[in-house]
């Protein structure tokens, strides 16, 4: 039996994309400084409007470029216009951040499972489509002279897209329960090439592979058990669990994205089963 070579995961920001391409690890919009906001107070919004809290629902057409940076203050629009990001979650940050510097990486630690559980609900998606969908999420919060006037707020929003999908994929209107049940193949990622590894595409396009299941490597509590030990129970439990989801044939050829103690370290527990296909 014959398998793909593992995507090794590599860590970036507050957490890794294996593949770069599903959406749970997709949470370092607002992490990064490197690009600042223009000072020109004519290319900014309002002082209230910069302060005042975003709402849930409120809609975006936002591009990669604009999710990378670590605020956003564009103006939202109808969500039956096209559109590349809904806002899913507001929260304030708790007082113990009253007094954080605005790159602080505690911020990052504390929105990461706010934001994860709020795309998960939302989406009504069980662990493994939340790994396996062309679907993200990124945050954001006030600009940097907003926060240092004491706003303390962030946002998460739902993207059409992620770093393997920089072209990012419109959203519909509604999009609660969208991965609900079995999830609709245009929102669920496959890869077309020789590997797993290959051009990221949507399942509804042609392609050679297939993120299929997910399966766990580890308990909430437990350490970190070693690079060798998480690769090696992926390969030995994708191999089981493909071959089961293509209904035991002879032969088939499957591969493997682990995570590594970085990703452990903010709750990642599962690995990504990919399945070679002969659409």
């Amino acid at each position: 039996m014959s398998h793909a070579a593992p995507t090794h995961a590599r860590g970036r920001s507050i957490v890794a994309r294996a593949a770069a391409a599903f959406a749970v690890l997709l949470v370092v919009a607002g992490c990064s400084t490197d690009d600042a906001e223009s000072d020109d107070p004519s290319e900014r919004t309002s002082r209230a409007a910069v302060e005042a809290a975003p709402e849930v629902g409120s809609c975006r057409d936002l591009d990669a470029d604009a999710v990378a940076q670590p605020s956003n203050d564009s103006a939202s629009i109808d969500c039956a216009e096209q559109h590349t990001a809904e806002t899913i979650a507001v929260e304030a940050f708790p007082a113990l951040f009253d007094d954080a510097a605005y790159d602080d990486a505690r911020l990052g630690e504390h929105v990461f499972p706010v934001c994860s559980k709020a795309f998960q609900k939302h989406l009504r998606a069980d662990d493994s489509a939340v790994m396996r969908t062309v679907l993200s999420w990124a945050w954001f919060r006030p600009d940097e002279q907003a926060w240092d006037d004491g706003a303390r707020w962030f946002r998460c929003d739902l993207i059409g897209g992620n770093d393997a999908l920089t072209d990012y994929l419109p959203l519909p209107e509604k999009t609660k329960k969208l991965l609900e049940g079995r999830p609709p193949d245009e929102w669920m990622v496959c890869a077309d090439g020789k590997s797993m590894s290959s051009t990221k595409v949507v399942c509804s396009q042609p392609h050679t592979w297939r993120a299929v299941t997910t399966i766990k490597v580890g308990e909430e509590k437990d350490p970190y058990p070693g690079d060798r030990i998480v690769e090696v129970t992926s390969r030995d439990y994708c191999s089981d669990s493909v071959g089961a989801w293509l209904g035991y044939p002879d032969s088939y050829d499957f591969g493997y994205t682990y995570f590594k103690q970085s990703e452990w370290d903010v709750g990642v527990r599962r690995s990504v089963c990919w399945a070679r296909t002969h659409q």
